[in-house]
Formats: C-alpha cells, sequence, structure tokens
C-alpha cells in the first residue's frame, strides 16, 4: 500500500482515485475548486456501486471508497504521497506552475505524473530541479474501466522513475506502455486521429453517412480490436503471417496512404456530422448514453476476462 496523491478531481482526477483505491492504495484527492471535490466523491462512489455490481471490485464498494481522502489544501494531499498523479486543466502555463509547486514541495523519492492528453513533459519540467522524475503517465477515458496507460518521459526523465511508475500501474490493474521518445500526441492520440480523420474525409466526400462509417468500426474493424493491436490483426489476416500480408496488401495501403493525406476539420462538414449525431442522440442524453458505454464496457471486460481465461 502506497500513499497517493490526485491533483485535479475532475473526470480524469475522480477516474484515478478509483483505479488506485481499488488497487489498495490511500489516495488524498485535492482540487483548487472546492465544490469539484464534493461532485467528485459522489460520482466515486456511484462508479464504485457499478463496478462491484459488474463484478468488477474484489471488496464492497464503500471499503474502497474509504480510502479516498478529500484534501483542504495541496500540502495535505502530498503529506506522506510516494507518487503525485496531476490531472489539472489542460494548458500549458497551468502545468508549468503546477509543477514548479509540486516539485518544491516533494521531496527526491516521489514521482510526479501528468496525466495530459497531449502536451509532452519536456514542455513543463524543463526547468525544474527535480525534472528527472517527472513524466506523463497519460490515461484513457476513464482509466478504471479501459486500463491502458502511456508512459512518456522527457529526454531527461530517469529510467528508474519510469520503472517505479509502471510497477505501480501494473499493479494497480492497468496495461503501462512506454513510449521511447516524445512524439506529440502520444501514441494512442495519434493512432485515434488517423481514423477520426479519414473517418470525416469519407463523410465530407458524400462516400459514406456518418452511421455507416460508425458501423464500419462497431460492426467490423472494433470486434476484431476489442481482443487484438493492428499487428497481431495483420499477422492473422494472412496464411503466412505478417511479411505475407504485406506482400499481399502493401501496395494497395502504400496507394490508400498517400491519397487521405492531411485533414481540415471544416465548419460545414462539422456542423453535418453533428447534426446527424444530435439526430442519433439528442444532446440532452448525452450524459445518459455515456453511462450506458461505461456499464457496457463493465460488462465487455468481464466478459473478455473469461473468454481469456477459457483460452
Amino acid at each position: 500500500m502506497q500513499s497517493i496523491a490526485v491533483i485535479g478531481a475532475g473526470l480524469i482526477g475522480r477516474a484515478w482515485a478509483i483505479v488506485f483505491a481499488r488497487a489498495g492504495h490511500r489516495v488524498r484527492l485535492w482540487d483548487p475548486e472546492p465544490r469539484a471535490l464534493g461532485e467528485a466523491q459522489a460520482m466515486i462512489a456511484e462508479r464504485l456501486e457499478d463496478l462491484a455490481k459488474a463484478g468488477l471490485l474484489r471488496e464492497a464498494a464503500p471499503a474502497v471508497a474509504a480510502r479516498i481522502a478529500p484534501s483542504a489544501s495541496l500540502g495535505e494531499a502530498l503529506e506522506g504521497a510516494r507518487h503525485v498523479q496531476e490531472s489539472g486543466p489542460e494548458r500549458l502555463d497551468a502545468k508549468q506552475a503546477l509543477f514548479a509547486e509540486l516539485d518544491a514541495r516533494c521531496g527526491p523519492e516521489v514521482v510526479l505524473a501528468s496525466s495530459t492528453s497531449g502536451i509532452p513533459a519536456s514542455r513543463f519540467t524543463e526547468g525544474l530541479p527535480g525534472r528527472a522524475r517527472c513524466l506523463v503517465a497519460h490515461p484513457v477515458n476513464p482509466p478504471y474501466l479501459v486500463p491502458l496507460v502511456e508512459l512518456v518521459g522527457a529526454p531527461w526523465t530517469a529510467a528508474e522513475a519510469i520503472a517505479r511508475t509502471r510497477t505501480l500501474m501494473a499493479t494497480a490493474g492497468m496495461v503501462p506502455v512506454i513510449a521511447h521518445k516524445e512524439t506529440a500526441g502520444f501514441v494512442l492520440n495519434r493512432l485515434q486521429a488517423a481514423l477520426v480523420a479519414e473517418a470525416f474525409r469519407l463523410v465530407r466526400a458524400g462516400v459514406m453517412s456518418v452511421e455507416d462509417v460508425d458501423a464500419c468500426v462497431r460492426d467490423g474493424l472494433g470486434l476484431r480490436w476489442v481482443l487484438m493491436g493492428p499487428f497481431e490483426t495483420c499477422d492473422l489476416n494472412a496464411p503466412g503471417g505478417f511479411a505475407d500480408y504485406v506482400a499481399r496488401y502493401g501496395p494497395l495501403f502504400s496507394a490508400l496512404a498517400k491519397e487521405m493525406g492531411g485533414c481540415d476539420f471544416d465548419a460545414p462538414t462539422v456542423a453535418a456530422v453533428d447534426a446527424a449525431r444530435r439526430a442519433q442522440l439528442p444532446r440532452e442524453q448525452i450524459a445518459a448514453r455515456s453511462a450506458w458505454r461505461d456499464r457496457a464496457l463493465m460488462a465487455l471486460l468481464r466478459r473478455r476476462a473469461e473468454i481469456a481465461g477459457a483460452d
């Protein structure tokens, strides 16, 4: 058991609190906005009950919730912490200021990790005396249901800091992957961006409707991707494995990649896609649909574990 400080009580901070408390760690949760802490506690209790009902907790929900304590100040949250998970605003100036304060307040043995979705650690840690213990730990929302977390260090991040974070995440039930160098947007966002950009281009060109493009992923690619990644998918889709797949389909994929090019999200197409989505899901129903998605992910996780166990 470790003491972990989660800084920022928004959607990602709340989710991280669940991840760490579920793994048995003590969590101190702090946010400069007191109302956010109250909202976070209510949401955490609700999600833990959902997880318990789905069979994804090893103990009762109240026992897990009891490990998460709101802190009245940043100093109180950091007291005794061995790991700090920053989940504050996605602004460079905010992260620079916050990491400067975290670095000044925390002892050298404390790892400082950011949940940023796309700001490289080198941009907000370069001038810090303790920059070697700083890195990005980029989750997928919500991390208590989608276990992947990207660990991305700056050029000066110590290997020991990355190794400690990898161990912490793995023992907390996450699936940590390590980037060997910084890249804009990190790897998961780049993969997602390629698919979203091409989906957008296809709708703009009038090739297919918004609903049917979604179906291509939901009822096509997505069914395989819930079990394996793109390289394994290709490897299994040719009798001779990946090299055989490239020999068969490489020229087609190369030609498609050249044709796709870049993508600008022009206002008319954005409006058209949004209108198509609002026809499928009114704006006031988005929160309910998101909750449905989370419950469905819980059921999927349970079933995927059963499939893996039967292999």
